[in-house]
Order: structure tokens, then C-alpha cells, then sequence
């Protein structure tokens, strides 16, 4: 087994609400439809209290 480290597709902000997605196309956070949040907010994205970072990998070999 080995472990893979993904990153979250969206976030929302635990202060204010503010809903964020992941852009592929332009490699950044964009703001979701409608959901800009509190203008000065300083955001807090809680990517590690729900969201797990890592995930295990079956490397497909099993024991010989």
C-alpha cells in the first residue's frame, strides 16, 4: 500500500460561508455562483478537519 496526497475540489469558508471551486482550466480558486462572502473576511478553509488529505493506494501487488 501506498499513500496519495489529494487536494480538495471545494471549500467553504467556516467564518463567513464564502463557497470556493477548483478551476482546472486556470489552476486556481474561483469563487462559486453567487457565494462571494463577507468582503473582509479572512477566510478560514477547514481542509483538515473534514477533509483528509491522504488517501491509501492499492499498488495492486499482492503478497507473493
Amino acid at each position: 500500500m501506498s499513500v496519495r496526497i489529494r487536494r480538495p475540489r471545494e471549500r467553504v469558508c467556516e467564518r463567513c460561508g464564502r463557497e470556493e471551486r477548483f478551476d482546472d482550466a486556470t489552476e486556481s480558486w474561483v469563487v462559486a455562483d453567487d457565494a462571494a462572502g463577507e468582503v473582509y473576511c479572512v477566510h478560514e478553509w477547514d481542509i483538515n478537519g473534514t477533509f483528509v488529505p491522504f488517501e491509501e493506494v492499492d499498488d495492486g501487488a499482492a503478497g507473493a
